[in-house]
């Protein structure tokens, strides 16, 4: 059985606004001609060869994502019998994490950047899937955050299969803004040259989701809040997740 709707969504979510963090966004460019070999110009212009190490991108960091979300769950599975401690545990995290997005703690952790910097890229496709793989595994602080509350859900889940789920849609989450750009490359440059001044405003929305999310999980309220959304899901939906 498959997580509810409502944890894929923030699943989801927490995806896209990892995306949209202040130091992913603007780096999508420099990863897009990184992986392909190309200039932005010739990027545009070989919109297959693109969209195609994209893909192979994201397959790469995907992988690392699913790989931890199936880690966390079974690490949950372990401590089943301990599992009101581990969501109220995971809870707080969530709202020291999301305290520390929107700048009201300032945690030292937090602030050591941990990126896997590549000075040249392996040849060929599997080279795009090695940096895919190099991206999910080093990136921090800026999936940190997110990323650790959507592993925090994935530890609280029952079966294997939920939290391969809610890595999935994370992992989809940040690779559909990144497929679309890479498709196109111009129309982004465009769009983040408007949007770059609200990126701070992207880290407080992030940091207060975080902290429902995590209030909810330690009072209890997010398992109920699911399962009084659960009838309101579509059924084709229900179906697919």
């Amino acid at each position: 059985m498959a997580p509810d709707s409502l944890t894929v969504l923030v699943a989801f979510t927490a995806g896209l606004l990892s995306f949209l963090s202040p130091c992913v966004l603007p780096l999508v460019p420099s990863y897009i001609t990184f992986i392909t070999g190309m200039g932005l110009d010739d990027v545009s212009r070989s919109r297959r060869a693109a969209l195609t190490h994209a893909v192979l991108f994201v397959i790469g960091f995907s992988f690392i994502f699913v790989a931890l979300g199936a880690g966390a769950t079974a690490f949950g599975q372990l401590m089943l019998a301990y599992r009101v401690w581990i969501a109220r545990v995971g809870g707080a995290l969530m709202v020291l994490m999301g305290l520390w997005m929107i700048g009201v703690l300032n945690i030292g952790a937090l602030q050591q950047e941990r990126r896997v910097h590549l000075s040249d890229k392996p040849i060929g496709f599997l080279g795009t899937i090695l940096v895919g793989i190099a991206f999910g595994a080093g990136w921090t602080p800026c999936l940190g955050p997110t990323l650790g509350a959507i592993l925090l859900l994935a530890a609280n889940e029952s079966q294997l299969a939920k939290g391969v789920t809610l890595l999935s849609f994370y992992s989809l989450g940040l690779a559909v803004p990144f497929l679309l750009s890479a498709l196109a490359l111009e129309h982004f440059l465009g769009f983040f040259q408007k949007f770059k001044k609200n990126l701070g405003l992207v880290n407080r929305i992030a940091g207060v989701l975080l902290i429902l999310v995590g209030v909810l999980m330690f009072t209890g309220w997010f398992e109920r809040l699911a399962a009084i959304l659960q009838p309101l899901t579509p059924a084709f939906l229900v179906e697919r997740l």
